[in-house]
């Protein structure tokens, strides 16, 4: 019982530990247009702040890195060329994240026609 006891005590720890490794990696989304003033939102759980060609989630969490975030980025700002946070995105997520911004700014064109 003790060993079962010091085993989930250690597992715990190294849970705890490798949090703060994730937090410290910030998420960069870098855009296709900058924006022309200051932007912040939160996505996946963290805020982004937006200025020029790139959004940056500082306080990132593992929701952060997600398609579902970059989507929210896209749909806010626009086509996103990379989005990396551990690891860049690949090209088959990075594609489905912009269809959420293809779909908006085609919508936005057909308006103003």
């Amino acid at each position: 019982m003790k060993l079962l006891t010091l085993a989930v005590a250690c597992a715990a720890a190294a849970t705890l530990s490798a949090a703060p490794a994730f937090a410290a990696e910030p998420v960069v989304a870098k855009l296709q247009t900058a924006v022309t003033q200051p932007v912040k939102f939160i996505a996946g759980g963290a805020m982004f702040k937006c200025e020029g060609d790139a959004c940056v989630a500082q306080a990132a969490t593992s929701e952060t890195f997600s398609s579902g975030a970059c989507k929210a980025v896209a749909a806010k700002v626009g086509p996103v060329t990379s989005f990396t946070g551990l690891k860049p995105m690949d090209d088959a997520r990075l594609s489905a994240c912009n269809s959420v911004a293809v779909a908006r700014t085609a919508g936005s064109q057909l308006a103003k026609q």
